[in-house]
């Protein structure tokens, strides 16, 4: 099983690794930087964006999509850890573009006799949802004013990048850096 590998990488000095890596970083990120992105396992952000441990606070979640729990982390990393930078990074060729949130929560109550009282936040299109979920951060009040959202959409063959815009003048959060 997997849980029986990863616990021997650990035992064979992975704990050591990490602690040695993370001795004497900050516990605010050094680049005072949010980044929000899929948890498809194809991408290794710290190795696409250039990064170092205790630069940057990581979120990682199906399709990388703003739900409740994002930005109760986002206000916390903007709260009590100083980040100001928010970015968000979905991909083409994810998963949430395979289905719907109606047919996942139909499937589910199928299987299990009741729908889940949480949405998936399937798309279609990951320049759209980039777009509305920039366009959330930009209104939410909890987030600081002075935060600055940007948001792409990575290819996952070609690893390019592709920026998304939100026009939106004076709309309280900026929408670029």
């Amino acid at each position: 099983m997997a849980f029986e590998e990863l616990l021997r990488r650990y035992e064979a000095g992975g704990g050591h690794l990490a602690a040695a890596n993370a001795e004497g970083l900050a516990v605010p990120p050094a680049l005072h930087t949010a980044l929000l992105t899929c948890m498809d396992s194809r991408i290794d952000v710290f190795a696409l964006f250039g990064m170092q441990l205790g630069e940057v606070h990581v979120l990682r979640n199906a399709g990388g999509v703003v739900t409740d729990d994002v930005i109760r982390s986002l206000t916390i990393s903007q709260r009590k850890l100083q980040t100001r930078d928010i970015l968000i990074v979905q991909h083409s060729g994810c998963g949430l573009g395979t289905f719907t949130d109606d047919d996942f929560s139909e499937e589910l109550a199928h299987e299990v006799g009741m729908r889940p009282s949480w949405r998936t936040h399937a798309f279609r299109d990951p320049g759209v949802s980039v777009r509305r979920d920039m366009a959330q951060l930009r209104h939410d009040p909890f987030l600081v004013p002075e935060t600055r959202v940007r948001g792409f959409v990575l290819d996952i063959e070609s690893f390019a990048l592709e920026e998304v815009f939100v026009d939106e003048p004076g709309a309280g959060l900026s929408a670029t850096g």
